[in-house]
């Protein structure tokens, strides 16, 4: 017998803390021989990425010495912080930034050796290496910081692995950004990515191709494809020496082929016919995300979307089809693959991530490290709808649905759930329909959760990623708003009380959202949010310093507009609650864009809390901080919408709230 109850306090098997120590973040899956690599990001190691080796035999160990961290910060996103050949790892260290190498050896009980640096101290940032072995060097995007005051310079560099430390020789250079070298199997040819500003990867991007003297210098560098408008993707090789890539020339990423020993290049599409509305690609926030691996010289295994939905296929690349791997898990950013099996990081919306082998044939997938050890009944867990529904422009907008749910409670039928709206950050990313249990956190104790795929996310073909160009804080506004309207319409959300939350970019959504549209929400959450738009185009990191060309307008010829799309100078519109959580190490949205809203929102009357973290970045890692922000963001919706929440929470400080 379930309990009548209120929508918002239902008890629930999902805590805060129960979410933190659930949160293992995986991936960056690699294959060495017969052992199987990837990434734990451990929030009850404060976040630290650490490096683990799976035998043959089934042994797992860790292989990151204590105290190292592996992370990148070149764009400051990173990505793509460790390689491994032959049994040597090499890794950038987040504290210095330094690529250390650690050799493996069998008869060491905790899987390594020592680890030695390969690169100097100093203010150079390295990630995306892969090995020369012929050669004995390393090369990889290197992004130097040793010119104060001026942006950071990256290049592709080579670092010999012999002799002291080395900081690198620069073998390409001129281009603003650099990503993805790869060498040909015989170790003739390289292949890279190149972009200026103010592209972003997503954008436009340059495939470039190099012999490779055997001194290591590149030579009849030759453009493969790509453009100001054309976005290239994760170039690389087959063991034949045929180069693969994927691009958005047709509008969808898909996948295409060169043979770069032939002139002119003949560019050839992998699948004929082009599967209709199926993305092969992913927008490049970090290195070393993959959506294709070559098994030999006719096969590949490729992930793709559809509509957001991610699938596996076995690709023949001879005759141009595909047939869907019968995997119940849905590949997130990290695939590889050996002769029978594929290797990836994937999810379900009943299934939390997890490092998992597929057989190529069958799809009889085993797990081989799950992100969480919780086992919930199925009634407990929320199922995804996927939604679409109407928007400004006459346009359709995406989302996936979900409701309220847990298998000891229920409330009335008269009673109609608050709705959690998320905005998704990026804005050039997407929201997946697997199981997440921050998600979970807000269902089982009665809350509905709509996940916005609004315009400008990707999986829905370059059309609809380009809805948001110069229009970011407008569409991304719309559709959000038009979701909760969907759903108060469809009578499963209760319209007095809807919230609307995100970070970083979806926070600046929430923000806008609710300053420009005060008649909609009743309260908010900004996770490092952007209050003015002016000052993150003074005020950020190099990668995304011409972002906002694309979003709003070139700066400072489109001031005014900067101006009016920043919810700072309209405080006196807002009219709901907020409550604001902000790291204080955070170089892509700094603490102040927090603080003066909070101000603001402060001074007009109206009720904020604000919540500051030490140590954190931009992206929460600490166990400690993902338990206080979800209990006090709990606390405070029931503060705003006078309910009593379930469980102990320790109490925050609201201000104004009568």
């Amino acid at each position: 017998m379930t309990i009548v109850a209120p929508y918002g306090t239902w008890t629930s098997r999902i805590s805060a803390t129960t979410v933190a120590e659930q949160g293992l973040r995986l991936g960056f899956v690699a294959v060495d021989g017969d052992d199987i690599y990837w990434l734990e990001g451990r929030p009850q190691e404060g976040g630290r990425n650490v490096l683990v080796r799976r035998r043959a035999d089934g042994t797992v160990v860790d292989l990151t010495p204590p105290g190292h961290n592996v992370r990148s910060r070149v764009h400051e996103y990173g990505g793509g912080a460790y390689v491994v050949s032959n049994r040597v790892v090499y890794h950038s260290n987040f504290a210095d930034q330094r690529i250390y190498r650690t050799s493996i050896h069998e008869t060491s009980r905790e899987g390594l050796s020592h680890s030695d640096p390969v690169t100097p101290e100093g203010k150079w940032f390295y990630a995306d290496a892969t090995v020369d072995e012929r050669r004995h060097r390393l090369i990889c995007v290197r992004e130097d910081h040793t010119r104060e005051g001026h942006e950071p310079v990256n290049a592709l560099v080579s670092i010999p692995l012999d002799g002291d430390p080395n900081a690198g020789h620069v073998i390409a250079s001129g281009y603003d950004f650099y990503s993805t070298p790869r060498l040909s199997p015989d170790g003739s040819r390289l292949c890279w990515l190149s972009w200026r500003h103010p592209q972003m990867p997503w954008d436009g991007t340059e495939l470039w191709v190099a012999t490779v003297s055997d001194a290591g210098v590149l030579e009849n560098l030759e453009l493969v494809a790509g453009g100001p408008h054309e976005s290239i993707f994760q170039p690389g090789w087959s063991p034949g020496g045929t180069l693969h890539f994927v691009s958005d020339r047709t509008g969808w990423w898909s996948l295409y082929k060169c043979n770069v020993r032939r002139e002119p290049f003949d560019i050839q599409p992998v699948l004929w016919p082009q599967p209709d509305e199926a993305e092969f690609g992913r927008p490049q926030w970090m290195f070393g995300w993959t959506t294709w691996a070559c098994i030999d010289e006719r096969r590949m295994v490729a992930a793709y979307a559809r509509r957001a939905r991610w699938s596996l296929a076995l690709v023949d690349t001879e005759t141009g089809t595909f047939t869907n791997i019968a995997t119940d898990l849905e590949p997130l950013e990290w695939v590889t693959a050996r002769a029978t099996d594929v290797l990836f990081v994937g999810a379900s919306p009943s299934h939390a991530p997890a490092v998992a082998r597929s057989d190529l044939v069958t799809g009889a997938t085993e797990i081989l490290r799950s992100s969480s050890s919780l086992t919930l009944d199925f009634r407990d867990i929320s199922i995804p709808e996927a939604i679409e529904f109407p928007t400004e422009g006459g346009v359709t907008a995406h989302a996936f649905y979900y409701p309220p749910c847990n298998a000891e409670h229920h409330a009335l039928p008269s009673d109609r759930p608050p709705l959690i709206v998320i905005s998704h950050g990026g804005p050039t990313m997407q929201t997946k329909a697997v199981l997440d249990l921050q998600v979970q956190f807000w269902t089982s104790r009665g809350f509905a959760v709509v996940d916005v795929n609004y315009g400008g996310s990707t999986g829905y073909g370059r059309e609809y990623r380009q809805r948001l160009n110069y229009h970011w804080g407008i569409v991304d506004v719309d559709d959000n708003i038009n979701a909760a309207r969907y759903l108060v319409e469809q009578g499963v959300a209760d319209p007095d009380r809807l919230v609307i939350r995100g970070g970083s970019a979806g926070g600046y959504t929430t923000l806008a959202a609710l300053t420009f549209h005060p008649e909609v929400f009743r309260a908010g959450a900004s996770y490092y949010g952007v209050s003015d738009v002016e000052a993150l185009a003074k005020d950020t990191h190099k990668f995304e310093s011409r972002y906002l060309d694309t979003l709003i307008g070139p700066y400072p010829a489109e001031k005014e507009v900067y101006r009016e799309r920043s919810p700072i100078y309209f405080t006196d519109r807002l009219s709901c609650a907020l409550i604001v959580f902000q790291g204080l190490e955070d170089k892509v949205v700094p603490p102040d864009q927090s603080e003066r809203m909070v101000h603001a929102v402060d001074a007009k009357g109206l009720p904020v809390a604000y919540l500051a973290f030490e140590g954190e970045q931009h992206g929460f890692r600490r166990a400690e901080t993902i338990i206080r922000c979800l209990e006090a963001e709990l606390y405070f919706y029931g503060a705003v919408f006078a309910f009593t929440a379930a469980g102990p929470l320790t109490p925050i400080q609201i201000d104004n709230l009568r």
